[in-house]
């Protein structure tokens, strides 16, 4: 099962194992993982999962679509390697994939 790193501050980490096929929003939820709230449960309706990729994941990622775009302009801090962490399917290739979560989220 692929792992999935998300960094809640400066001092917190929490690594977990994530099936594939959900989500790494799903995966933060499922395990507890602060700052990820999903209000929207992954309807893309809200930015409550946003994260904050590594540059050495982001170009890995699939392209975000329009929605996702729109979604993110509401986010808090948006920045050029923000997602939002329900339209990033977990899979194989996603192994060791790092994300931040904003500090207002936290």
């Amino acid at each position: 099962m692929p792992k999935i790193t998300y960094i809640i501050d400066e001092e917190k980490s929490e690594t977990i194992e994530v099936s594939n096929g959900l989500t790494v929003m799903e995966g933060a939820v499922q395990n507890n993982i602060p700052g990820i709230d999903a209000d929207c449960g992954g309807g893309m309706a809200c930015a409550t999962c946003h994260v904050y990729v590594t540059d050495e994941w982001f170009n890995k990622l699939p392209k975000k679509e329009d929605g996702e775009e729109d979604m993110l302009d509401m986010a808090f801090e948006p920045k050029q390697n923000s997602r939002l962490s329900c339209q990033l399917v977990v899979s194989d290739e996603l192994d060791g994939l790092v994300v931040n979560i904003p500090s207002k989220q936290g």
